[in-house]
């Protein structure tokens, strides 16, 4: 039996707080309270300053399972939930970016295929992501794996997205293309250093590559970055590997630690301060169609991704 003077606090008497909840008995019950205000609030985030002008993102790294794709999605739903107009490219025959931000990629669908091979302008196969709200997608469909053979015989075959991008009417400057301009292209790459990949490079403006915090991500860096030199060199001057992302992190291990502390000593302040922890959360939200960005916006993992997109957003190009 309860003791006299003891009652129970009902949601009715919740719902009266004007304020956020004052129960920090636990931290349970700090991480309820953190949870519900990331859901209530999160369509309604301070917003950032746009950029000047369209900031062209290539998303890459030829080794597979280090976070490439779920942090282009996550990242870009996060700038989109900051007040920003993003477009996400899909350059991954798998198509798993257009799946998790629920847009149709079954054969016959309007895709980069269509813009990268029969020179479909881009506008014409853009989708608008159901989920969020100024978020846009190219999707791939498995047409794109064949791609790469068809393009052997194309003059300047790897232009071709850049000059897809070039022509969108909403890619440019404020001047150029208006207050509906996109402020993000962010392009998904195959874990491969294809033509593909290729093309993605010679379009983009800044890099962004996930590392995940394990010694193996390390390795095929090298090979990552002596690409990115020679396309300097030859195709775009203008590419700049502006932000270094690490992935899968965990505290627990020492490892993560010593691979983050290399990477950050190697690359300096493009490497973001933010670390993406591993989370089961962002793993699962692809398979209902989402990024983890609305399918638990208060998980570890979004609040991280939210961050690392501000930090993105701020900083800005590095020369």
């Amino acid at each position: 039996m309860a003791s006299a003077g003891f009652r129970v606090r009902t949601a009715a008497d919740v719902a009266e707080f004007a304020t956020p909840l004052d129960d920090e008995t636990t931290p349970l019950a700090r991480a309820a309270e953190h949870s519900i205000l990331a859901r209530t609030q999160g369509a309604r985030r301070s917003g950032l300053p746009r950029p000047d002008a369209t900031r062209v993102f290539v998303v890459a790294n030829q080794k597979g399972g280090v976070g490439k794709t779920t942090s282009t999605v996550n990242v870009a739903a996060a700038l989109a939930q900051l007040g920003q107009r993003v477009l996400v490219i899909d350059l991954d025959p798998q198509g798993n970016a257009s799946t998790a931000l629920s847009v149709e990629h079954h054969r016959g669908t309007p895709s980069t295929y269509d813009a990268l091979v029969e020179g479909v302008p881009l506008a014409e196969v853009v989708a608008p992501s159901p989920e969020i709200d100024g978020l846009f997608v190219v999707p791939a469909t498995i047409d794109l794996a064949g791609a790469e053979i068809e393009l052997v015989s194309v003059v300047a075959r790897e232009s071709r997205l850049q000059k897809a991008i070039a022509g969108h009417p909403l890619v440019g400057s404020a001047e150029r293309a208006g207050e509906e301009r996109y402020d993000y292209v962010l392009v998904d790459c195959p874990p491969s250093l294809g033509l593909l990949t290729l093309n993605a490079l010679v379009a983009g403006d800044e890099m962004l590559i996930p590392i995940q915090a394990e010694y193996y991500a390390l390795e095929g860096l090298g090979q990552l970055l002596e690409t990115v030199e020679m396309v300097r060199a030859h195709l775009n001057p203008d590419l700049e590997v502006s932000t270094i992302l690490v992935t899968m992190y965990d505290a627990r291990t020492r490892l993560a630690a010593g691979v983050a502390e290399e990477v950050r000593e190697h690359f300096g302040e493009r490497v973001l301060k933010t670390s993406i922890p591993r989370s089961v959360r962002v793993s699962e939200a692809p398979s209902y169609g989402q990024t983890v960005m609305t399918y638990d916006p208060g998980s570890p993992g979004a609040l991280s991704y939210l961050e690392a997109a501000r930090e993105i957003a701020l900083k800005g190009v590095r020369a």
